[in-house]
């Protein structure tokens, strides 16, 4: 199978969000997805670039790194900013967890992206920005991409 791959860049703004979203999803229609599984990577990647946005560059907008490749009958999705950081990983993996309970936030954007990929891994520096890496596996019959 040859690989593919995409990067985007762009700033953080709130109205990127749906940009990150549809333009993975056209990225990968090749590989011929559900509509399940489509909703699903959409769904994660926005939680993913929706992180960056309110979190990670909080005072003034910065830069969210999307990169894709598809490789076999898998999709990887690398979302990076070079923001605030996050202390504790672990901690804010936790359903529930969030740093701003007073913007009503729900703290369920990691378990979101967890629940709906097959591989998930948070990586991230205080002061440095945060990388998240997504893996879906998609039709593993499709023998070629386009």
């Amino acid at each position: 199978m040859v690989k593919n791959y995409l990067k985007l860049q762009f700033y953080s703004l709130p109205c990127n969000q749906a940009f990150a979203r549809d333009a993975v999803a056209a990225f990968c229609v090749d590989l011929n997805p559900s509509l399940s599984v489509l909703s699903d990577i959409k769904t994660a990647v926005s939680e993913a670039v929706t992180n960056c946005t309110v979190h990670a560059y909080r005072d003034a907008p910065g830069m969210i790194t999307v990169e894709c490749e598809i490789e076999d009958a898998s999709l990887h999705i690398k979302v990076s900013d070079t923001g605030r950081g996050i202390d504790d990983v672990e901690k804010a993996v936790q359903p529930f967890f969030t740093t701003l309970p007073d913007d009503e936030r729900s703290g369920m954007g990691f378990t979101i992206m967890q629940t709906f990929m097959d591989e998930f891994k948070v990586d991230s520096v205080r002061g440095e920005g945060t990388v998240v890496y997504m893996t879906k596996q998609l039709n593993p019959e499709v023998e070629n991409v386009r």
